[in-house]
């Protein structure tokens, strides 16, 4: 972490609802490109925040997504971002979340995240999450849904897992992989696929040092 970093330390974990227009698997976990038709990355993702502290505020418990569009790939840049925060979130936490999701505090995966695309907008929604593991449905109300289900095999039509290993993966190291899609459109930032990529992770982010 930079010197220029605030002496602010953040960590959280929990779950993440990964849902973007590239084909299954996600072209940008392999070679960092997407696969998606137009090149674009256009992704809806949620989290379930566990445990997790910015500072002093604690942000144990809340549930949030980002609406993200990038025109090319995330690396490149220029994408535009509307993040969602349920109703009883407060100021403090928002800051906080703001704080860390635009990588002003450093720390992976945001500190390269967050200078990639621009905050055009806040939301407050309800937000909830039904299903459970690779068959989960990520809403929030009014404002975006993500449907995810596990691949099916084409002759049985039984449930079909799979999972990406990223070792050194700087968002997730292992991910549970199926088809899903999702729509979600706020503050003019619109993003939609249908049976595209679905990931399903646990996270453990922070800029503590190891």
């Amino acid at each position: 972490m930079s010197d220029a970093v605030p002496n602010v330390s953040w960590h959280m974990s929990g779950q993440g609802y990964e849902f973007c227009n590239c084909d299954y698997g996600c072209g940008c976990n392999f070679g960092g490109f997407p696969n998606s038709a137009d090149g674009s990355c256009k992704a809806l993702v949620g989290l379930s925040i566990d445990a997790g502290k910015v500072g002093d505020v604690s942000i144990a418990g809340l549930k949030c997504c980002a609406i993200i569009d990038w025109p090319k790939a995330i690396h490149e840049g220029n994408g535009k971002a509307v993040f969602v925060v349920e109703p009883d979130t407060t100021e403090a936490q928002i800051g906080a979340l703001a704080q860390v999701f635009t990588g002003a505090l450093g720390g992976m995966p945001w500190e390269l995240l967050g200078p990639t695309f621009e905050v055009v907008g806040l939301q407050k929604a309800p937000i909830r999450i039904e299903g459970s593991g690779i068959n989960s449905r990520f809403i929030a109300e009014g404002i975006a849904e993500g449907n995810g289900q596990s691949f099916k095999n084409p002759v049985t039509g039984e449930a079909h897992e799979a999972f990406v290993d990223l070792p050194t993966g700087f968002i997730w190291t292992r991910g549970a992989c199926g088809q899903g899609s999702h729509s979600a459109s706020a503050d003019g930032v619109s993003v939609a696929a249908k049976d595209s990529n679905w990931i399903l992770y646990d996270f453990d982010w922070t800029n503590r040092a190891a």
